[in-house]
């Protein structure tokens, strides 16, 4: 626990606390944009494709060299 000395001490860390939340919610939004960019249709798309490829390449592989 922190004790002051004066109300302008107060102040300055009641502004500098303000500050941090401010940042804080500013990240927030930029990592639900990234959230909601990661779970969009076409990224999802790219990792489904790229999954099928490597895996139905290792499919027929294994068929044709049994």
């Amino acid at each position: 626990m922190t004790n002051y000395r004066n109300f302008e001490e107060i102040n300055r860390d009641l502004k500098r606390l303000n500050l941090e939340r401010q940042i804080a919610l500013e990240e927030l939004k930029g990592l639900k944009h990234d959230v909601k960019e990661d779970f969009s249709t076409p990224n999802w798309l790219g990792t489904i494709a790229s999954f099928a490829k490597k895996y139905g390449l290792l499919y027929l592989l294994r068929r044709i060299f049994r």
